[in-house]
């Protein structure tokens, strides 16, 4: 039966609507003002300025970097007072800020190259290992006194060619996954440094363990395609940062970072992956290159929700 022009334009205008993607703004958006928020450490200022520049762009949840409330460091926040921390208890407790993870580095981490941080990253480094342990149950704490869902963090290069280091590293990504559980908090490392393939495999290995997706970098490490790793990481997807990149002309180079929606990421395909695995959780804008941090982190949010 031949459709008339009246029911096939009926049709397509149907088809269209159906195909929107997520993260543009329309009725029925899959990236919202309800589970889109920011990551501290992105903004590198003290967090009573972060909450205001949040306010700005309408924003209420946040990643948080519990480095400012630990050692400190130049990467993920300097030191604040103790007051400091009051302010940020008051915020959640009155809903000005939700709270979708917390956040903890490692101070020997060296990001200078590819080759620096393979040596330095996470729970790797022997020698600084009982400090960081340290570091593991005081977040593991100030997560649990802040009602955090997630703890996150990088644990660092997974190598399973050498099985004595494979051996060390299971064993102390149980040890943050047994910390965390006692506290009564989840735990997701970020992607980036192995294959998906690679980190799946290792992950069905530790029950409770679960992912950062972070789409940006597994083009920083020359990784794979982030589109496609949805996928294979979809039963340990518990939180996702926004974050875009090129891959590097130079191989064995840092990729670059851009603002989202510039890079290779493919923000729309990513988007409708991850509503196609049934990801319902949390997203977190994360800028951590250009020289407009801030301006960057509003823009994404205006891609994000059409505003």
């Amino acid at each position: 039966m031949m459709m008339s022009r009246r029911d096939f334009m009926k049709t397509a205008a149907a088809s269209a609507a159906a195909a929107v993607l997520p993260g543009c703004g329309s009725d029925g958006a899959y990236v919202t003002s309800d589970n889109l928020g920011v990551c501290s450490w992105s903004y590198r200022k003290p967090l009573d300025e972060v909450a205001a520049e949040m306010k700005k762009i309408g924003l209420k949840r946040i990643h948080l970097a519990l480095q400012p409330f630990l050692e400190g460091g130049s990467r993920h926040g300097a030191a604040e007072s103790a007051e400091a921390l009051e302010r940020v208890k008051a915020r959640l407790a009155s809903g000005e800020w939700v709270l979708s993870a917390t956040m903890i580095g490692f101070p020997q981490e060296d990001y200078s190259t590819l080759e620096t941080i393979r040596k330095t990253g996470g729970i790797l480094p022997d020698d600084v290992w009982e400090a960081n342990k340290k570091i593991i149950v005081a977040g593991a704490k100030l997560s649990a006194e802040l009602k955090a869902p997630y703890l996150t963090m990088h644990a660092g290069f997974l190598d399973e060619s050498d099985p004595a280091a494979l051996k060390k590293y299971t064993e102390r990504v149980k040890f943050i996954v047994d910390t965390c559980k006692s506290a009564g908090v989840g735990v997701a490392f970020e992607t980036g440094q192995e294959t998906a393939t690679d980190l799946a495999k290792f992950l069905s290995s530790v029950p409770g363990a679960g992912v950062n997706f972070d789409p940006a970098n597994m083009i920083l490490y020359a990784k794979g395609n982030p589109v496609d790793a949805v996928r294979t990481l979809a039963p340990w997807i518990r939180h996702i940062h926004l974050k875009d990149a090129t891959l590097t002309k130079k191989p064995g180079t840092w990729g670059t970072e851009v603002p989202w929606g510039d890079g290779e990421v493919n923000a729309q395909r990513f988007l409708a992956e991850l509503k196609a695995v049934g990801y319902k959780g949390n997203f977190a804008i994360e800028r951590e290159g250009g020289d407009d941090r801030t301006g960057d982190i509003a823009l994404a949010a205006r891609r994000l929700l059409g505003a």
